[in-house]
């Protein structure tokens, strides 16, 4: 059973949102700060993925090895990951622990340890993270496909460059924890078997000596004008386009869901049934939705023989262009019903709502229901999502492909 989600602020601007789930017997934390990679400095990209592996090597007095026992015995599942916009702390145990494994993040969040011995091992994680990207095309695609829709910072790679490692120091780190890791932008969610007011108790003594400080705003870059392709010695070309749409926080935001679902929702979907069961073109092919706080994106990719390569290019292009003509009730109800399945899984992981709860307040300001996801989603009809797909359709696509040849891109630029 799902109570209201309530919200307050620690004495130095945290947000918390609790969100009591009374029919588990587990409790989740998702901590979001605004510390990614779009903070790195010019030449220093990177830098955030390096100071979040060195997060877990000792804190609040407890070297690595103690924090991890520590926090194994509370039976934590832990990671700490870097994105572009936010370095995220989660967390999930039993509900009965929940309260005494969250002084332990709050440890690793405002007193680790960012010892000069612990940076090389992490710089070296990081290397060898990014030298086995460089090993998978498609992780590249992704990778460059990424800088090319989103102007910089918010284009760069969260994961950082190979060119620009060598030249961050221990003291980059230092300087991106002391400038970036505060909690006056920050977001803790947390779902559970919990009692809110106990949580509030906790939370203040774990995070409330956390020293606020101002964030300066982001300069934004500019864009780099595609096509763009990457030479690779391969027998596969693999094919990577974006195209604007809405955010998650803009009101249409279900109906360009609904969209992608149909170009791309599973073994039905359009994109799937055209491009590579009935014509045989390409041995895998998606398209997904990417939201910035203010912009958004769709990211398809596509994945083939270098023969079949233009072929598969010109008819997927084709495919999202015609995405309007003959949506069917059918169609519509087969999305409806994969996202009430994963609305469901969702109700039941406490995990999935703390991630949820943290990233609502992020982009909208406030927190969605599961009901209130489910009603909207019910509520969406094919000429909604055919006057959607018409507005937005495509006026212009991003296109990165990694293979031994350029592809004509005749078909995307036609477009402009």
């Amino acid at each position: 059973m799902l109570q209201s989600p309530q919200s307050f602020r620690l004495s130095n601007g945290l947000l918390v949102i609790v969100e009591p789930m009374l029919d588990v017997q587990s409790a989740a934390v998702t901590l979001l700060v605004p510390a990614g990679g779009v903070r790195d400095a010019d030449g220093r990209c990177g830098t955030a993925a390096i100071l979040t592996e060195m997060f877990s090597r000792g804190a609040g007095g407890l070297s690595a090895r103690e924090l991890s026992a520590t926090m194994d015995n509370l039976g934590l599942q832990r990671s700490v990951h870097v994105g572009s916009a936010h370095v995220t702390f989660s967390g999930a145990t039993t509900a009965d622990r929940i309260i005494d494994a969250l002084p332990f993040i709050g440890r690793m969040v405002t007193e680790p340890h960012l010892a000069e011995e612990e940076f090389d091992p992490a710089r070296d994680l990081v290397e060898q993270s990014l030298m086995s990207l460089e090993d998978e095309p498609r992780q590249r695609l992704g990778k460059a496909l990424r800088q090319y829709s989103y102007a910089a910072p918010w284009g760069n790679s969260s994961e950082g460059e190979l060119t620009d490692l060598p030249a961050i120091t221990i003291q980059d780190v230092r300087r991106h924890y002391q400038q970036f890791i505060r909690p006056d932008e920050a977001i803790l969610g947390i779902a559970g078997n919990i009692d809110t007011d106990h949580i509030r108790e906790t939370t203040e003594a774990a995070f409330g000596g956390w020293k606020s400080a101002p964030v300066s705003d982001l300069a934004v870059g500019t864009l780099p004008l595609s096509p763009c392709h990457i030479e690779h010695d391969s027998a596969q070309t693999h094919i990577g386009l974006a195209w604007n749409t809405v955010p998650y926080r803009d009101a249409r935001y279900f109906e360009a869901w609904a969209a992608v679902s149909l170009l791309s929702g599973g073994m039905s979907s359009r994109l799937f049934t055209e491009v590579r069961e009935r014509r045989g073109l390409c041995y895998a092919i998606s398209a997904s939705l990417s939201t910035l706080r203010e912009e958004g994106r769709v990211f398809a990719y596509a994945g083939t023989t270098n023969e079949r390569a233009q072929e598969t290019l010109d008819v997927t292009v084709a495919e999202i262009l015609r995405l309007h003509e003959g949506i069917t009730e059918d169609e519509l109800q087969r999305c409806k019903a994969r996202a009430k399945s994963s609305l469901i899984m969702q109700q039941e992981s406490t995990t999935s709502r703390a991630s949820s709860l943290a990233r609502d307040m992020y982009h909208l300001g406030r927190v969605v229901t599961l009901d209130e996801i489910n009603s909207r989603i019910n509520a969406l009809s094919t000429s909604q999502v055919r006057d959607f797909s018409i507005e937005y359709a495509p006026k212009a696509m991003v296109l990165v492909t990694i293979g031994p040849q350029a592809l004509n891109p005749a078909c995307v630029t036609s477009l402009s």
